[in-house]
């Protein structure tokens, strides 16, 4: 499959399943672009860039209802997109999508601060998710090629969700993903 139409058909599934709401104030559609532009503007590399925009794309992969997490169900989107993804972009794109759930956990951990400025949605989701990572799993998060990347990744996820927030469309980041698809995918 090309690029472009590679490319398309990740649009097309954000522009079908994006007006989902998923607990915060809002779409997951506004969510991916407020975190792409974010990272975008802060000089991110386009690697972060695509991570960002992508870092939910498990969410619009399943049918299982908006409120899911309010019936104490883990869906696992960090690992259902990131395992979709990376067939198609190398693992600096998808890493830090796979590890962005996981960055939470580990920010719980490293900086009680971290904790009381989570929504309640992302305060819901850690509960599913395991919680804070014990010291343990935090030293071994740490050596992750991907860590340093992951954490910028989930620190734009926490600012991506002001309503109303002014961000450009889908086709903005369209020739940041074609750059990053894999050859021959």
């Amino acid at each position: 499959m090309a690029s472009h139409e590679l490319v398309s058909e990740i649009f097309d599934t954000l522009r079908q399943r994006g007006h989902r709401q998923y607990g915060e104030n809002v779409t997951e559609m506004q969510h991916a672009l407020q975190c792409a532009t974010l990272a975008h503007e802060a000089g991110e590399s386009p690697e972060i860039v695509a991570s960002c925009l992508l870092h939910d794309y498990g969410h619009l992969l399943h049918d299982l209802g908006e409120d899911i997490a309010d019936h104490g169900v883990d869906t696992r989107h960090e690992q259902v997109g990131a395992n979709r993804l990376a067939k198609s972009f190398g693992d600096a794109v998808v890493e830090p999508i796979r590890m962005h759930a996981d960055s939470k956990r580990y920010l719980c951990w490293k900086d009680a601060g971290y904790c009381d400025g989570l929504s309640e949605a992302s305060r819901k989701s850690l509960a599913l998710q395991g919680g804070p990572m014990t010291p343990e799993e935090g030293r071994a998060f740490e050596q992750h090629p991907h860590f340093e990347q992951a954490i910028r990744v989930r620190r734009y996820d926490d600012r991506g969700k002001v309503p109303d927030m002014a961000t450009p469309d889908l086709e903005a980041f369209r020739f940041v993903l074609e750059s990053l698809v894999i050859p021959g995918h």
